[in-house]
């Protein structure tokens, strides 16, 4: 049979107290162990249902301890429960994906486009034309590789890419902008 009380005495150190029941007579004693084991600590003046033992010694005690309030259906913990944080739908995550592999591949072809744009081509350009009056995708075709003198040069445009694009060229004897001028960048345009 239940009965209902009201928890008078807790001791939280030792883990047990008393109950006042509701019907009158005396306190009865209650053990942590016969709480339910919901994370909540007793508190005084909570108001309990319980069933009565007898112990060893003939006294009574109060086992299997409810708590009303939460135990009716539909009844909320008076004190708030963390809950998990809802699940992201399949839907959710797959446009995530696509968006994240979409942001990648654009990427990807910008910095591809960028870097071929430095690459050297196979068929070295011969030109005698200074960088001025050369079509840019031929000035594309260099990159600054640690090259610096003149002998190390193929083409008037490569020497002349060098000498403004690169760190470190030792190309311009006269420092008049025109590189090379003995070996590569001869006739009309050397000075």
């Amino acid at each position: 049979m239940r009965f209902d009380g009201t928890l008078t005495q807790w001791n939280d150190d030792r883990g047990f107290g008393f109950v006042t029941p509701a019907q009158g007579g005396q306190d009865v004693f209650v053990h942590i162990s016969s709480f339910p084991r919901d994370g909540r600590r007793p508190q005084l003046q909570e108001r309990l249902s319980f069933e009565l033992e007898l112990n060893k010694d003939g006294k009574k005690r109060a086992v299997s301890v409810r708590r009303p309030e939460v135990s009716r259906p539909g009844a909320r913990p008076s004190t708030p429960v963390q809950r998990s944080r809802p699940a992201r739908s399949f839907f959710a995550q797959a446009v995530t994906v696509v968006m994240l592999v979409a942001v990648g591949v654009y990427g990807y072809a910008h910095y591809s486009k960028r870097v071929s744009a430095y690459t050297p081509s196979d068929s070295g350009t011969s030109s005698v034309l200074p960088a001025a009056q050369l079509p840019q995708p031929a000035l594309a075709n260099y990159r600054c590789d640690g090259r610096q003198h003149c002998s190390q040069m193929t083409s008037c445009a490569e020497a002349t890419f060098f000498l403004k694009n690169c760190p470190s060229v030792k190309m311009d004897g006269d420092n008049d902008g025109v590189p090379c001028e003995q070996q590569l960048c001869t006739g009309s345009f050397a000075h």
